[in-house]
């Protein structure tokens, strides 16, 4: 476009040739951005996939197991039970897109495939899942058929795949719940209709203002659904799945029943407005945003609203405090794991509510919102805590964590 420009008050000559190598430009530019021919064994075992996906949202048990090869009565009887665990769940779109397919012989193949689905009024943003699929070719009709299907990479289940699935829904939210009583799922529905516009308080840009909780019927199907240790979530009441930054994605809290159920009332209200801030701060927390940060802020927008002393929300971090043990830095983020010692573990989320809460109190909440935009805004996370800090707060990490350190001091001393 800069030679054609220059070109243009050279006369009629000037004008065709830099027309003419326009042209070739655009024909070269498009003749390399051509597509390859598409795979003919992708093509076919993207079509049953479709008409699998097709069957799903109508509702159609023969048209979905059609895709499964004949000889695979395990699997049929496994699939036709999965699909009528999904019936209730108000789906509005469903979609799998094949990846990779590897070929074992004449006639068999092995997909990587990613499934895609939306629940309808929720999610702005599909929720995904790695699936494995083995097929095989019939020479009859040419068509690939599934004789297994199985977790992927994420090694995640979903609900409908641990038992039939009971859709409770609340004013501002939806519960999905597998093994649990309808009673159970209402008040969990209740609860997080009251987390919503606690959050919306708390956070002051434009979210979805709804949730989906799912809540499984054991610790060991919760870690399922994460595709993680039962170990990892035995004192966790709730997790809240989703990719950071960019788009508005699809979360997911995570209940524990069994964590959740020794809880008052109290304690599950923050739990779940806690998990809800997650959902509503997930396109502004990215890979730059430290754990103290992101958790901090989600117990920051729980407590806010509840009358708490900070002894009585932070006891362990007190006690600690009242023992001489001020902690010298900022929680890292290993001291977030689930794994861990758990006095840590609570010591660490009462730091980062801390933290939080100072910039609350000290520098006032618009200037918390903007630090915890321009930290999950930064390019990366060498510097972004240090950058925020000083464009929008006006110091240092060092200032920063002295001051922090005295707050401790004199809200739990």
């Amino acid at each position: 476009m800069a030679d054609q420009g220059r070109t243009a008050g050279r006369g009629h000559d000037g004008r065709r040739r830099a027309a003419g190598a326009a042209l070739a430009g655009l024909l070269l530019a498009s003749a390399c951005a051509a597509p390859a021919t598409p795979d003919p064994t992708v093509r076919a075992i993207s079509a049953a996939l479709d008409r699998r996906a097709a069957a799903v949202l109508d509702h159609d048990p023969d048209g979905f197991l059609a895709v499964l090869a004949p000889g695979a009565t395990g699997l049929r009887t496994a699939q036709r039970r999965e699909l009528a665990h999904l019936a209730d769940v108000p789906l509005s779109s469903w979609a799998y897109q094949v990846t990779d397919v590897h070929r074992r012989g004449a006639g068999r193949a092995t997909a990587d495939v990613e499934l895609r689905y939306r629940i309808a009024g929720y999610d702005s943003a599909p929720v995904t899942a790695d699936r494995v699929l083995d097929l095989e070719r019939d020479p009859a009709d040419g068509r690939w058929y599934i004789t297994a299907d199985r977790a992927g990479r994420d090694g995640g289940l979903q609900l409908w795949q641990q038992g039939d699935v009971q859709v409770v829904r609340g004013r501002r939210s939806l519960v999905l719940g597998v093994g649990r009583t309808t009673a159970e799922l209402r008040a969990i529905a209740g609860t997080a209709d009251r987390a919503v516009p606690a959050v919306s308080a708390a956070w002051p840009e434009r979210w979805a203002r709804r949730v989906v909780v799912l809540v499984p019927e054991t610790t060991d199907d919760m870690a399922g659904l994460l595709g993680a240790p039962a170990a990892n979530y035995r004192g966790i009441a709730a997790v809240t799945t989703g990719e950071t930054g960019g788009r508005a994605p699809a979360d997911r809290v995570i209940v524990n029943p069994q964590a959740y159920a020794t809880l008052g009332t109290f304690g599950q209200r923050i739990v779940l407005t806690h998990e809800t801030a997650h959902v509503a701060t997930r396109a502004r927390t990215s890979a730059s945003t430290p754990t103290w940060l992101s958790e901090g802020f989600a117990d920051w927008a729980a407590y806010r609203g509840e009358h708490r002393t900070a002894g009585q929300a932070a006891p362990e971090l007190a006690e600690a405090v009242r023992r001489g043990e001020l902690p010298a830095e900022l929680p890292a983020d290993e001291e977030f794991g689930f794994a861990g010692d758990s006095g840590r573990l609570a010591r660490a989320y009462e730091g980062g509510w801390l933290a939080c809460a100072l910039i609350a109190d000290h520098w006032g909440e618009q200037k918390l919102f903007a630090f915890y935009r321009a930290v999950g805004g930064h390019s990366g996370r060498d510097g972004a805590v240090e950058q925020a800090m000083q464009d929008v707060l006006g110091t240092t990490p060092q200032e920063f964590t002295a001051r922090w350190r005295e707050y401790l001091r004199s809200r739990l001393g």
